[in-house]
């Protein structure tokens, strides 16, 4: 066997190693980060959890309130994860860290997923009425083909 081959990512042979689940407060997404934790904690993977801080176009708001706003909801997300490992220590270890960037949520997921060589996604169904026009991110991941996907209403 060549050592290039040999030092190749190779996807899902043992199981999943990194799962990425997108979490933003619905409680699609609160549905979802369970779900993967229970993945994770089945298959001794790392689970990431990413929130993706929305960007409003120039004069939908006044600015500060809103990069404020969407700081609230990463601090609140990874509060209430922490405080939910720390009620299951003993009893279920799963090993996580969470990641916060701008942007939209889709480019976001692909970038986390892609930078850490995710296995699996892990998503909410889409609460939004918005995105029967525009496509929920959901449907943008399973297009892109890059990894198994998992949507979990």
């Amino acid at each position: 066997m060549e050592e290039n081959a040999a030092a190749q990512f190779e996807r899902g042979t043992d199981g999943p190693k990194v799962i990425v689940v997108g979490v933003d407060g619905s409680d699609s997404s609160w549905r979802a980060a369970a779900y993967a934790a229970g993945l994770a904690r089945r298959q001794a993977s790392k689970l990431v959890l990413v929130y993706v801080q929305p960007v409003l176009p120039a004069g939908a708001t006044m600015g500060a309130p809103v990069v404020d706003t969407t700081q609230e909801v990463a601090d609140e997300l990874i509060a209430e994860f922490r405080q939910a490992t720390e009620r299951l220590q003993g009893i279920y270890e799963v090993r996580w860290e969470f990641h916060t960037l701008r942007g939209d949520p889709y480019n976001g997921l692909v970038q986390m997923a892609d930078e850490l060589k995710a296995d699996a996604v892990v998503v909410g169904a889409s609460e939004s009425a918005g995105h029967r026009i525009m496509g929920s991110v959901a449907v943008r991941l399973v297009k892109a083909g890059r990894w198994p996907v998992t949507v979990v209403p």
